[in-house]
């Protein structure tokens, strides 16, 4: 299950990242989603888990990506 819970921060990392090289618009949209996507998959993994702490700095990760997104990418 631990390796789940990595494979999840990793897909959101990479999806993070093409985000600075997807263009405006759906592939940018997509990455974005991607990212939260397997942010929330992580977090509630590591909620069944029991890490609270994972849990928390997961969702604390989820919450800077939204800022970053909203104030690098405006609509």
């Amino acid at each position: 299950m631990l390796e789940r819970l990595r494979f999840f921060q990793a897909q959101a990392e990479e999806a993070y990242a093409r985000m600075y090289e997807a263009r405006i618009g759906s592939d940018l949209a997509g990455c974005y989603s991607d990212a939260k996507e397997s942010l929330h998959e992580a977090i509630a993994l590591a909620q069944r888990l029991g890490l609270w702490r994972a849990a928390e700095r997961l969702s604390a990760r989820l919450e800077e990506i939204k800022t970053v997104f909203r104030r690098q990418f405006p609509g």
